[in-house]
Protein backbone atom coordinates (compact mmCIF):
# COMPACT_ATOMS: atom_id res chain seq x y z
CA UNK A 1 0.00 0.00 0.00
CA UNK A 2 1.28 3.31 -1.00
CA UNK A 3 0.65 6.30 0.96
CA UNK A 4 0.44 10.10 -0.16
CA UNK A 5 -0.71 13.10 1.13
CA UNK A 6 -1.20 16.83 0.61
CA UNK A 7 -2.17 19.78 2.38
CA UNK A 8 -4.35 22.92 0.63
CA UNK A 9 -3.38 25.75 0.04
CA UNK A 10 -5.39 27.59 3.30
CA UNK A 11 -4.36 24.73 5.04
CA UNK A 12 -3.18 25.59 8.67
CA UNK A 13 -0.38 27.55 8.52
CA UNK A 14 -0.75 28.67 4.66
CA UNK A 15 -3.98 30.38 5.00
CA UNK A 16 -3.79 33.55 2.88
CA UNK A 17 -2.22 36.24 5.31
CA UNK A 18 -5.21 38.77 4.62
CA UNK A 19 -7.91 36.20 5.78
CA UNK A 20 -6.18 35.46 8.72
CA UNK A 21 -5.76 39.44 9.18
CA UNK A 22 -9.35 39.91 8.14
CA UNK A 23 -10.65 37.62 10.99
CA UNK A 24 -8.49 38.37 13.67
CA UNK A 25 -9.55 42.14 13.24
CA UNK A 26 -13.00 41.55 13.13
CA UNK A 27 -12.83 39.35 16.17
CA UNK A 28 -10.89 42.26 17.86
CA UNK A 29 -13.37 44.55 17.05
CA UNK A 30 -16.23 42.51 18.94
CA UNK A 31 -15.29 43.55 22.12
CA UNK A 32 -14.78 46.63 21.40
CA UNK A 33 -18.43 46.83 20.14
CA UNK A 34 -19.64 44.41 22.39
CA UNK A 35 -18.47 46.59 25.26
CA UNK A 36 -20.09 49.93 23.45
CA UNK A 37 -23.66 48.18 23.16
CA UNK A 38 -23.53 46.76 27.08
CA UNK A 39 -22.66 50.23 28.26
CA UNK A 40 -25.79 51.31 25.99
CA UNK A 41 -28.22 48.18 27.55
CA UNK A 42 -26.60 49.41 31.05
CA UNK A 43 -27.96 52.86 30.80
CA UNK A 44 -31.18 51.70 28.98
CA UNK A 45 -31.72 49.69 32.33
CA UNK A 46 -30.64 52.22 34.74
CA UNK A 47 -33.59 54.85 33.15
CA UNK A 48 -36.08 52.00 33.05
CA UNK A 49 -35.15 50.01 35.82
CA UNK A 50 -36.96 47.38 33.78
CA UNK A 51 -35.93 43.68 35.15
CA UNK A 52 -36.42 42.81 31.20
CA UNK A 53 -33.94 45.47 30.62
CA UNK A 54 -31.43 44.53 32.88
CA UNK A 55 -31.26 40.74 32.22
CA UNK A 56 -30.93 41.69 28.36
CA UNK A 57 -27.66 43.74 29.65
CA UNK A 58 -26.55 40.98 31.42
CA UNK A 59 -26.19 38.44 28.16
CA UNK A 60 -24.35 41.82 26.50
CA UNK A 61 -21.91 40.87 29.54
CA UNK A 62 -21.35 37.12 28.02
CA UNK A 63 -20.67 38.06 24.60
CA UNK A 64 -17.75 40.58 25.54
CA UNK A 65 -16.55 37.85 27.38
CA UNK A 66 -17.35 35.59 24.64
CA UNK A 67 -15.78 37.82 22.23
CA UNK A 68 -12.37 37.91 24.20
CA UNK A 69 -12.53 33.94 24.06
CA UNK A 70 -13.32 34.18 20.26
CA UNK A 71 -10.20 36.68 19.49
CA UNK A 72 -7.49 34.13 21.71
CA UNK A 73 -9.61 31.00 19.88
CA UNK A 74 -8.73 32.50 16.35
CA UNK A 75 -5.16 33.69 17.02
CA UNK A 76 -4.45 30.23 18.13
CA UNK A 77 -6.46 28.61 15.71
CA UNK A 78 -3.99 30.57 13.20
CA UNK A 79 -0.71 29.17 14.31
CA UNK A 80 1.03 26.81 11.89
CA UNK A 81 1.14 23.13 12.91
CA UNK A 82 4.20 22.44 15.08
CA UNK A 83 6.07 19.42 16.93
CA UNK A 84 3.27 19.07 19.56
CA UNK A 85 0.64 19.96 17.33
CA UNK A 86 1.31 18.53 13.50
CA UNK A 87 -2.26 18.82 12.50
CA UNK A 88 -2.30 22.11 13.37
CA UNK A 89 -4.25 24.26 15.61
CA UNK A 90 -7.85 24.28 14.11
CA UNK A 91 -9.82 22.72 16.77
CA UNK A 92 -9.02 25.69 19.24
CA UNK A 93 -11.60 27.82 18.06
CA UNK A 94 -14.49 24.90 19.18
CA UNK A 95 -13.08 25.16 22.81
CA UNK A 96 -14.54 28.92 22.64
CA UNK A 97 -17.65 28.43 21.54
CA UNK A 98 -18.31 25.33 23.98
CA UNK A 99 -16.85 28.44 26.94
CA UNK A 100 -19.39 30.70 25.16
CA UNK A 101 -22.16 28.23 25.75
CA UNK A 102 -21.29 27.76 29.29
CA UNK A 103 -20.86 31.54 30.17
CA UNK A 104 -24.73 31.71 28.05
CA UNK A 105 -26.16 29.46 30.69
CA UNK A 106 -24.60 31.16 33.52
CA UNK A 107 -25.86 34.38 32.19
CA UNK A 108 -29.61 33.10 31.91
CA UNK A 109 -29.59 31.80 35.61
CA UNK A 110 -28.22 35.37 37.01
CA UNK A 111 -31.00 36.45 35.22
CA UNK A 112 -33.70 33.78 36.93
CA UNK A 113 -32.31 34.93 39.73
CA UNK A 114 -32.74 38.42 39.54
CA UNK A 115 -36.11 37.74 38.66
CA UNK A 116 -37.34 36.32 41.72
CA UNK A 117 -35.46 38.70 44.05
CA UNK A 118 -37.19 41.49 42.36
CA UNK A 119 -40.57 40.12 41.40
CA UNK A 120 -43.42 42.75 42.91
CA UNK A 121 -40.75 46.05 42.12
CA UNK A 122 -42.68 48.20 40.16
CA UNK A 123 -40.77 49.59 37.18
CA UNK A 124 -39.03 53.02 37.13
CA UNK A 125 -41.38 54.44 34.70
CA UNK A 126 -39.68 58.19 34.48
CA UNK A 127 -38.18 57.82 31.42
CA UNK A 128 -39.02 54.71 29.70
CA UNK A 129 -38.87 55.87 26.23
CA UNK A 130 -35.50 57.48 26.20
CA UNK A 131 -34.63 54.10 28.11
CA UNK A 132 -35.76 51.64 25.43
CA UNK A 133 -34.85 54.07 22.34
CA UNK A 134 -31.07 53.72 23.90
CA UNK A 135 -32.03 49.83 23.63
CA UNK A 136 -32.80 49.94 20.28
CA UNK A 137 -30.31 51.74 18.89
CA UNK A 138 -28.04 48.57 20.67
CA UNK A 139 -30.03 46.68 18.81
CA UNK A 140 -29.74 47.59 15.65
CA UNK A 141 -25.75 47.67 16.34
CA UNK A 142 -26.23 43.90 17.14
CA UNK A 143 -27.67 42.92 13.78
CA UNK A 144 -25.53 44.67 11.71
CA UNK A 145 -22.14 42.83 13.41
CA UNK A 146 -24.18 39.45 13.74
CA UNK A 147 -24.45 39.04 10.12
CA UNK A 148 -20.88 40.12 9.25
CA UNK A 149 -19.56 38.01 11.95
CA UNK A 150 -22.04 34.91 10.41
CA UNK A 151 -21.10 36.47 6.62
CA UNK A 152 -17.25 36.18 7.03
CA UNK A 153 -17.11 33.12 9.65
CA UNK A 154 -19.02 30.95 6.83
CA UNK A 155 -16.52 32.23 3.95
CA UNK A 156 -13.51 31.78 6.03
CA UNK A 157 -15.02 28.64 8.06
CA UNK A 158 -14.39 29.83 11.34
CA UNK A 159 -16.78 28.20 14.03
CA UNK A 160 -15.88 31.15 16.92
CA UNK A 161 -16.77 33.69 14.70
CA UNK A 162 -19.54 32.00 13.50
CA UNK A 163 -20.94 31.15 17.15
CA UNK A 164 -20.06 34.68 18.23
CA UNK A 165 -22.64 35.81 15.70
CA UNK A 166 -25.23 33.46 16.19
CA UNK A 167 -25.26 34.21 19.92
CA UNK A 168 -25.38 38.02 18.82
CA UNK A 169 -28.32 37.82 16.67
CA UNK A 170 -30.30 35.56 19.57
CA UNK A 171 -29.47 39.01 21.35
CA UNK A 172 -31.22 40.65 18.92
CA UNK A 173 -34.05 38.76 18.47
CA UNK A 174 -34.61 39.21 22.59
CA UNK A 175 -34.06 42.70 22.63
CA UNK A 176 -36.58 43.15 19.84
CA UNK A 177 -39.09 40.81 21.70
CA UNK A 178 -38.07 42.38 25.07
CA UNK A 179 -38.62 46.20 23.25
CA UNK A 180 -42.16 44.55 21.84
CA UNK A 181 -43.49 43.69 25.45
CA UNK A 182 -41.97 46.43 27.22
CA UNK A 183 -43.77 48.86 25.19
CA UNK A 184 -46.96 46.75 25.97
CA UNK A 185 -46.82 46.96 29.28
CA UNK A 186 -46.28 50.49 29.85
CA UNK A 187 -49.29 51.24 27.14
CA UNK A 188 -51.47 48.94 28.95
CA UNK A 189 -49.96 49.63 32.59
CA UNK A 190 -49.07 45.98 33.19
CA UNK A 191 -46.00 45.51 35.10
CA UNK A 192 -46.26 42.00 35.00
CA UNK A 193 -44.90 41.89 31.81
CA UNK A 194 -41.90 43.09 32.82
CA UNK A 195 -40.65 40.18 35.03
CA UNK A 196 -42.78 37.81 32.40
CA UNK A 197 -40.45 39.04 29.53
CA UNK A 198 -37.41 38.42 31.70
CA UNK A 199 -38.31 34.77 32.34
CA UNK A 200 -38.99 34.31 28.50
CA UNK A 201 -35.46 35.63 28.14
CA UNK A 202 -33.44 33.61 30.41
CA UNK A 203 -35.29 30.48 28.31
CA UNK A 204 -34.49 31.45 25.26
CA UNK A 205 -30.55 32.20 26.11
CA UNK A 206 -30.81 28.69 27.95
CA UNK A 207 -32.23 27.10 24.89
CA UNK A 208 -29.23 29.27 22.85
CA UNK A 209 -26.44 28.21 25.19
CA UNK A 210 -27.24 24.12 24.81
CA UNK A 211 -27.18 24.97 20.47
CA UNK A 212 -23.38 26.61 20.97
CA UNK A 213 -22.27 23.69 23.16
CA UNK A 214 -23.54 21.09 21.14
CA UNK A 215 -22.66 22.18 18.07
CA UNK A 216 -19.01 22.60 19.05
CA UNK A 217 -18.79 19.29 20.75
CA UNK A 218 -19.79 17.86 16.99
CA UNK A 219 -16.82 19.69 16.24
CA UNK A 220 -14.36 18.19 18.76
CA UNK A 221 -15.80 14.78 18.41
CA UNK A 222 -14.13 14.86 14.45
CA UNK A 223 -17.84 15.13 12.96
CA UNK A 224 -17.74 14.17 9.12
CA UNK A 225 -18.69 17.03 6.37
CA UNK A 226 -22.67 17.51 5.58
CA UNK A 227 -24.48 14.51 2.68
CA UNK A 228 -24.24 17.25 0.01
CA UNK A 229 -20.40 18.28 0.81
CA UNK A 230 -19.71 14.44 0.66
CA UNK A 231 -21.43 13.62 -2.55
CA UNK A 232 -19.34 16.81 -3.82
CA UNK A 233 -16.27 15.13 -2.78
CA UNK A 234 -17.40 12.23 -3.81
CA UNK A 235 -17.88 13.78 -7.56
CA UNK A 236 -14.77 15.86 -7.45
CA UNK A 237 -12.87 12.58 -7.05
CA UNK A 238 -14.31 10.43 -9.67
CA UNK A 239 -13.74 13.11 -12.18
CA UNK A 240 -10.63 13.19 -12.05
CA UNK A 241 -9.66 9.55 -11.25
CA UNK A 242 -9.10 8.47 -14.90
CA UNK A 243 -6.34 5.46 -14.75
CA UNK A 244 -7.68 4.31 -11.71
CA UNK A 245 -9.58 1.08 -11.13
CA UNK A 246 -11.34 1.52 -7.93
CA UNK A 247 -11.97 4.26 -5.23
CA UNK A 248 -13.33 2.99 -1.51
CA UNK A 249 -13.73 4.22 1.79
CA UNK A 250 -14.35 7.64 1.43
CA UNK A 251 -13.97 9.49 5.33
CA UNK A 252 -13.83 12.57 6.02
CA UNK A 253 -13.58 14.67 9.15
CA UNK A 254 -14.00 18.94 9.91
CA UNK A 255 -11.94 20.33 12.26
CA UNK A 256 -12.29 24.37 12.46
CA UNK A 257 -11.48 25.57 8.60
CA UNK A 258 -10.04 22.74 7.75
CA UNK A 259 -11.33 19.45 5.88
CA UNK A 260 -9.50 15.90 5.90
CA UNK A 261 -10.25 13.64 3.43
CA UNK A 262 -9.41 10.04 3.39
CA UNK A 263 -9.87 7.60 0.63
CA UNK A 264 -7.93 3.86 -0.51
CA UNK A 265 -7.78 4.32 -4.71
CA UNK A 266 -7.42 0.83 -6.34
CA UNK A 267 -4.67 0.47 -9.38
CA UNK A 268 -3.54 -2.02 -12.00
CA UNK A 269 -0.50 -4.15 -9.79
CA UNK A 270 1.66 -3.76 -12.70
CA UNK A 271 1.38 0.23 -12.66
CA UNK A 272 4.30 2.22 -11.61
CA UNK A 273 4.59 4.06 -8.18
CA UNK A 274 4.94 7.26 -10.64
CA UNK A 275 2.00 6.55 -12.42
CA UNK A 276 -0.28 6.22 -9.96
CA UNK A 277 1.23 9.36 -8.08
CA UNK A 278 -0.08 11.40 -11.28
CA UNK A 279 -3.45 10.18 -10.80
CA UNK A 280 -3.06 11.09 -7.35
CA UNK A 281 -1.60 14.43 -7.35
CA UNK A 282 -4.37 15.32 -10.32
CA UNK A 283 -7.28 14.37 -7.79
CA UNK A 284 -5.19 16.64 -5.12
CA UNK A 285 -5.25 19.27 -7.62
CA UNK A 286 -8.99 19.05 -8.13
CA UNK A 287 -9.46 18.89 -4.46
CA UNK A 288 -7.78 21.88 -3.64
CA UNK A 289 -9.56 24.06 -6.58
CA UNK A 290 -12.63 23.19 -4.65
CA UNK A 291 -12.52 22.96 -1.28
CA UNK A 292 -10.46 25.15 1.10
CA UNK A 293 -8.37 24.19 3.62
CA UNK A 294 -8.69 20.93 2.50
CA UNK A 295 -5.76 18.16 3.73
CA UNK A 296 -6.08 14.51 1.49
CA UNK A 297 -4.58 11.14 2.43
CA UNK A 298 -4.81 8.69 -0.36
CA UNK A 299 -3.98 5.13 0.25
CA UNK A 300 -2.96 3.59 -3.54
CA UNK A 301 -3.60 -0.26 -3.31
CA UNK A 302 -3.05 -3.07 -5.87
CA UNK A 303 -5.87 -4.58 -8.07
CA UNK A 304 -6.24 -7.97 -5.64
CA UNK A 305 -7.35 -5.05 -3.22
CA UNK A 306 -10.43 -3.81 -5.20
CA UNK A 307 -13.94 -4.20 -3.26
CA UNK A 308 -16.43 -4.44 -7.16
CA UNK A 309 -15.84 -7.31 -9.70
CA UNK A 310 -13.23 -6.98 -12.09
CA UNK A 311 -13.73 -5.42 -15.55
CA UNK A 312 -16.07 -2.60 -14.33
CA UNK A 313 -14.74 0.52 -16.43
CA UNK A 314 -16.42 3.39 -13.89
CA UNK A 315 -14.34 4.08 -10.97
CA UNK A 316 -17.04 4.04 -7.87
CA UNK A 317 -17.13 4.11 -4.43
CA UNK A 318 -17.42 1.12 -2.37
Amino acid sequence: MVQTETQGSSASGSQPTSAKKRVARLAFWSIIIGAAVMGLKFVAWWLTGSVALYSDALESIVNVVAAMAAFWAIKVSHKPADLDHQHGHHKAEYFSAVLEGVLIIVAALLILFEVWRSWGVPMNADEPWLGLGINGVAAVINAFWATMLIRVGRAERSPAMVADGHHIMTDVVTSAGVLVGLVGAIATGWTILDPVLAVIVALNILWQGWHVMSSSMNGLMDRAVELEEHMRIRDIISANSKGAIEVHDLKTRIAGRATFIEFHLVVDADMSVGESHVICDRIEDALKEEIPSVRVIIHVEPDDEAKLPKGTVAVPFA
